[in-house]
């Protein structure tokens, strides 16, 4: 099982490689083969800051919703080439990609070791998130 943590750090640089992907690797011809990289390289972004764990600011997305998420943008992304009749002029980067990201959204740990919602204000305390309450260790 992939961490969550080691999972959020390749949400971010999977989705910032999508992004340049057609002008780092020429094929930026302004059609699907751009812009379904391009856009799945964003949304992954997005979705990521929303995820509730270790990298996610929000916290309102679960990491279950996540990883589903990363296994149909993979899928789309692996397929595309062949959906998007853009097979002969390039294949590879959006098969090997989506691939990644399926096989992680698979094998990632669907539970975060520490979740953007957990507030911990001292190693002494620990927030009790079912009341929003700080309880110490000591009785």
């Amino acid at each position: 099982m992939i961490p969550t943590r080691i999972h959020g750090i390749l949400d971010y640089l999977i989705g910032v490689a999508l992004i340049a992907a057609p002008w780092l690797f020429g094929f930026a011809d302004g059609g699907a083969e751009t812009w379904i990289p391009v856009i799945l390289g964003a949304g992954s972004i997005i979705y990521s800051l929303l995820t509730d764990y270790e990298l996610g600011i929000a916290g309102v997305l679960s990491m279950r919703a996540h990883l589903m998420m990363d296994v149909l943008g993979g899928l789309l992304l692996a397929a595309s080439p062949w959906l998007f009749d853009f097979d002969e002029r390039v294949f590879g980067p959006h098969l090997a990609v989506g691939l990644v990201m399926v096989l992680s959204g698979l094998m990632t740990s669907r539970h975060p070791s520490r979740s953007a919602n957990d507030k911990r204000v001292d190693p002494g305390n620990r927030v009790d998130n079912r009341s929003r309450q700080t309880v110490t260790g000591h009785r």
